[in-house]
């Protein structure tokens, strides 16, 4: 019986055996072997559908401070990936600027330092800071070699821009006011060709315009001050601004048009300089040079420190500010809360 059990067992062991190596040696063919069938998400999850286009009409001035940003979120397809189509149209100040915004033709603009009173007063929301300028100088021709010297002098200047500003700053530093000096408004291409031809004896502008006034006078043009005579008191700030209709019914429109300029902010302020010149050379059908000549104009933010400045209070400061210099010159009647023009949580928005 114990021999019998032991047969059996090694049979059975040896039947065992033969299918394992029988299993090894025959596999089934792969081409026989049927495809495992799974679910699609796609089918129950569509796939989530990508942002509508837009065209957006900008309003921009002709110098690299305005377009050094914008050329660059076109050129290197910033926008294209948000869906933006960007139309540029050229103004010659801030102030026609916000006109042509509440007359429809203008979706988003860009303004210097003297036109955003206009805001702080309820015309405008500034929804990006784009950077600190240094281009809006005073200069005087061959008679006048100091502020103090601009008493009584012909002075040529651009009312309710930064020329007004840059020209008031530079008086109160003098002990003078408007009323010393006889005061001509005209327009910023005017002011140069009055400059160059001796019509008048100074005059308040801004870049490229003083650069060129600067070269062509030579030893005959004395630079009276500009915004860094006045850094330790004021600030220059230029910034994107949308009507305050535009405001509230776009904003999806605005945040898109945000992040998109915030990259290029990143790469224009990296160093890039002399691509960007290109890019702002080609916009404004200008020379190469002049336009390079004014990248020293600011101090060029990234986006990335446009989200963090407007996150930790840097960014309200200095529209704050801003506005209390403007109180103080009487061009702004009363404080204004900053967050009631300054979209800071765009700003902030934008940056995730």
């Amino acid at each position: 019986m114990k021999n019998k059990l032991i047969s059996l067992l090694l049979a059975l062991a040896m039947v065992l055996s033969l299918a394992a190596c029988g299993a090894k040696e025959a596999p089934a063919p792969a081409e026989t072997k049927e495809p495992e069938k799974t679910e699609q998400p796609a089918d129950n999850t569509p796939a989530e559908p990508a942002e509508e286009p837009i065209t957006l009409n900008i309003a921009y001035m002709p110098n690299y401070g305005s377009l050094w940003s914008v050329t660059t979120a076109i050129n290197k397809g910033y926008f294209e990936e948000a869906g933006i189509t960007v139309n540029l149209m050229e103004f010659a100040d801030g102030p026609t600027i916000i006109a042509a915004m509440e007359s429809g033709s203008i979706d988003i603009g860009y303004i210097g330092q003297g036109a955003h009173k206009l805001c702080i007063n309820g015309k405008a929301q500034i929804f990006a800071l784009s950077h600190v300028s240094n281009g809006d100088a005073v200069i005087g021709g061959p008679d006048v070699k100091t502020l103090e010297d601009l008493k009584g002098k012909t002075v040529a200047y651009s009312s309710g821009t930064s020329s007004e500003d840059i020209l008031k700053n530079g008086l109160e530093k003098a002990g003078l006011t408007m009323d010393d000096i006889k005061a001509m408004d005209m327009d910023a291409s005017n002011i140069v060709t009055a400059m160059l031809s001796g019509g008048v004896d100074a005059c308040a502008t801004w870049s490229p315009n003083s650069l060129k006034i600067m070269e062509e006078l030579g030893d005959k043009g004395t630079l009276l001050c500009d915004n860094m005579t006045f850094s330790d008191t004021t600030v220059s700030l230029a910034s994107w601004i949308v009507t305050p209709k535009y405001a509230e019914a776009n904003p999806d429109k605005i945040l898109r048009f945000t992040k998109a300029l915030y990259k290029a902010m990143d790469y224009a302020a990296d160093g890039n300089y002399e691509e960007v010149a290109e890019y702002v050379a080609a916009q404004t059908k200008t020379d190469y040079d002049s336009v390079y000549n004014q990248r020293g104009d600011a101090d060029w933010f990234t986006g990335k420190e446009v989200a963090a400045g407007a996150a930790d209070g840097t960014i309200e400061a200095y529209y704050k500010l801003q506005q209390d210099n403007f109180i103080a010159a009487g061009a702004v009647e009363k404080e204004v809360p900053v967050s009631d023009y300054v979209m800071l949580n765009n700003m902030i928005e934008a940056g995730k």
